[in-house]
Order: C-alpha cells, then structure tokens, then sequence
C-alpha cells in the first residue's frame, strides 16, 4: 500500500511540476494591488520541499469527549485506541498520516511543518456500527518554514482533512478486512499534505 501511494504520489508530483512550474495568475495578485492599478501579478512556482522535521502539536485547551452518543460535543472523539490519553493518540495517528505523505517529497528546499491540531472527531461507538452517515473531521492549522533559516514560507492557514468514515456493514466488513480508523485517516492525511506542500506558491 506504501508503494502505491508512493508511486500516485511521483505522478501527482510530475503533473503538478509541469504544469505549475512557472505560471501567472491574477489570484495571486495582492488585494491592495488590484490589476490595472499599477500593481504587479504575483509569480507562481512549484514548490521544491524537502521535509525535513514535522512538529504536531495538539493544545490541551481542546475538549475531549468519552460520551458514546451520535455526535458529541468536543474537539476530540477517539475510540478505536484503548481508554487513556486522546491527546496523545490522536498526535500519533496525525504524525504517522503527515509524515508518511511527506516522504514522498524530495525536493531542494529542506522544510519545517508546524501543524497545531484544531479538531479531530472520528466515530463513537454508537455511530461507527449504526446506518448514521458520519465523517472523520479533521482540521489543523498548517505552517512552513525554512529548515535552514526559519523563515516562513508558507503562512499558518487552516487545511480541512475532514473525509467520510464507514460505518454499519462497511464497518464490519473493514474490521474483519484489518482495515482500521486509523489506516484509513493515516492515508487520508498523507495525500491532503502532499497536496499542500505541492501547491503553487508566490516568489
């Protein structure tokens, strides 16, 4: 599985390469330079990152829920780990997905990631094995630095890795298959930060 997604991960990366290499758009342009106002288009290019350190941290001011119910209110809902630390578990479950995607890049440019987790509401019980539709929201605000430097390169915004989570039959059929929240989320997050850090950036 780790190959396949490495080798859907070169692909994206070659398209993303040709085609964004050098390119000129007016979204890019700065809101108090307006074009036709004598301001100039932004120039996009493909990042070439490298990452080299991913930094997760998850703040202990969000609010973590045991509340088997269908959708409970708080920051935090994790069940597939055993009853201990959520804080920690869902660090690890976000590490293990980021850098998994990250080791598909192999670019010039050593980078930093700081990524502070904002929300991460997978299945209770109840809901996983019931016909409820459901989603695993995951939100986490996103940083890049230079490794070297420290400057910033790509300025803290808010990604939403929220995706749809089986449940009912499917959820049956994914236990006995051996596949897991947790491979499913770690995959998820693996393609959302190849794709951030593949986007065209402003010089």
């Amino acid at each position: 599985m780790k190959q396949t997604f490495k080798i859907a991960a070169a692909l994206m990366l070659a398209v993303a390469t040709s085609a964004c290499t050098m390119e000129t758009t007016s979204r890019a342009v700065p809101f108090e330079l307006p074009l036709g106002a004598g301001g100039a288009e932004a120039v996009m290019i493909a990042p070439d990152f490298r990452v080299a350190k991913i930094n997760v941290s998850v703040p202990d001011t969000l609010t973590v829920s045991e509340e088997n119910g269908i959708k409970p209110r708080a920051d935090i809902v994790w069940r597939e780990d055993p009853f201990g630390n959520r804080y920690e578990q869902v660090k690890s479950v976000m590490e293990a997905g980021l850098n998994a995607g990250a080791q598909a890049l192999d670019g010039v440019r050593a980078v930093v990631l700081d990524v502070q987790l904002v929300r991460f509401h997978a299945q209770t019980q109840k809901v996983r094995y019931s016909s409820l539709p459901s989603k695993h929201e995951i939100e986490f605000l996103l940083t890049v630095r230079d490794a070297n430097t420290g400057a910033v390169i790509v300025p803290s915004h808010m990604v939403n890795a929220t995706l749809n989570a089986l449940g009912g039959n499917a959820a049956v059929a994914a236990d006995r298959a051996g596949i897991t929240q947790r491979m499913r989320i770690g995959e998820h997050l693996a393609g959302v930060i190849y794709g951030e850090l593949t986007k065209p950036i402003a010089l």
